[in-house]
């Protein structure tokens, strides 16, 4: 996969699973894409360790529900960090 294809799949990802997570996630556009190409290479990282193989073609469902699981992860991880600080 190429590097725009990875950017695209990081800000689908990032925002189907800013869609999924309940309550109200900050962050434009950016952040959005910046988290889900963060969330991309966590969940084809954690691909790689748990079933041999990470993200690998573009239309693959496996490479999309790896990168939207990462996404998840990550914006969950980012929800509670920016979260803590706005309550300071």
């Amino acid at each position: 996969m190429g590097f725009f294809g990875f950017l695209l799949l990081g800000l689908i990802a990032g925002a189907i699973a800013k869609l999924l997570i309940p309550g109200r996630q900050g962050g434009g556009i950016l952040i959005t894409m910046l988290l889900g190409v963060i969330g991309a290479i966590l969940g084809g990282w954690i691909g790689g360790l748990i079933f041999g193989g990470g993200l690998q073609e573009f239309f693959s469902l496996r490479t999309w529900l790896l990168a939207i699981g990462g996404s998840i992860i990550v914006l969950l991880i980012y929800g509670a960090v920016v979260g803590r600080r706005r309550r300071i």
